[in-house]
């Protein structure tokens, strides 16, 4: 696994490789724009040049991460218009910079079924407005709080097989969601029942990314709050199974965690548990 974390662009997104740099970080993911935020101001084409510059002089691949206002399970129209042009933006910005995948959060509906078919038709709609682009949309399986989808396998499964261009798609796991929404990787044997559901379900080889968070929470508790790596009710031994897990080696595996200021030593951590040949 390429272990790396999720890092600041203060200062313009170019300089998010300097400080994955300083975490002794193999991967990085960024926010290409405010996440909080709708709008934002156009990348500069000498900002595009150094983010690619960097990107090359360091060798480290990135992933982005989208807007958390996105909803694409919306039946309002004024939000789901919002919602379809912030993400049209957002996988525009990854095209302009390199970045080959976007993860978003589905997006929440009180009707699973209704709700999994408005994502559908939602990212139909935003890969008609970016055809030929090679920068992928990730679907992020999530703790399942409120009304979120996406926090079963088959919620995933079902918008791959809904969609027009299944293969512009991809999935990433966050282990804090899978967590929270029941999956219990705690121990050797819980990894590997999880990741052959997943198998079974999605196709591990659409696994495109990892967000490496522990869990505040209780297994199955539905609710969204990271840990640092070790220190909460996931512990040590799923992280164990995933940094030496061999079909995951060259996948992307980024921190997520409350203090970024602790990036470097949460890596350190993370590859001093792989085994030793």
């Amino acid at each position: 696994m390429l272990i790396g974390a999720h890092e600041s662009v203060a200062g313009g997104v170019s300089q998010a490789f300097t400080r994955a740099e300083e975490h002794g970080a193999r991967s990085l993911q960024i926010f290409t724009k405010n996440a909080r935020g709708w709008s934002a101001p156009a990348l500069s084409d000498p900002e595009r040049r150094a983010f690619r510059a960097e990107a090359r002089r360091t060798g480290l691949p990135a992933i982005a991460h989208g807007s958390y206002l996105v909803n694409l399970a919306t039946e309002d129209p004024v939000l789901r218009e919002r919602s379809l042009s912030c993400m049209t933006e957002e996988l525009t910005r990854c095209e302009r910079l390199g970045i080959r995948s976007l993860v978003i959060h589905p997006g929440a509906h009180p009707d699973e079924r209704r709700g999994l078919r408005l994502v559908a038709q939602a990212l139909d709609e935003v890969h008609r407005r970016t055809p030929r682009f090679r920068a992928r949309v990730c679907l992020e399986i999530t703790a399942g709080q409120g009304n979120s989808l996406g926090w079963r396998f088959w919620h995933l499964a079902e918008l791959l097989s809904q969609v027009a261009r299944e293969d512009r798609l991809g999935v990433c796991l966050d282990t804090c969601h899978l967590f929270a929404a029941g999956y219990d990787i705690s121990t050797e044997h819980g990894y590997e029942k999880v990741m052959a559901e997943c198998e079974a379900t999605i196709g591990l080889e659409r696994v495109r990314c990892f967000h490496l968070n522990d869990c505040k929470k209780p297994l199955g508790c539905r609710v969204d709050r990271h840990e640092e790596v070790g220190k909460g009710s996931i512990g040590r031994e799923a992280f164990r199974c995933l940094v030496n897990d061999p079909r995951f080696v060259n996948t992307i595996g980024v921190l997520e965690t409350p203090f970024p200021e602790r990036y470097g030593q949460a890596i350190r951590l993370l590859e001093s548990l792989r085994r030793r040949r």
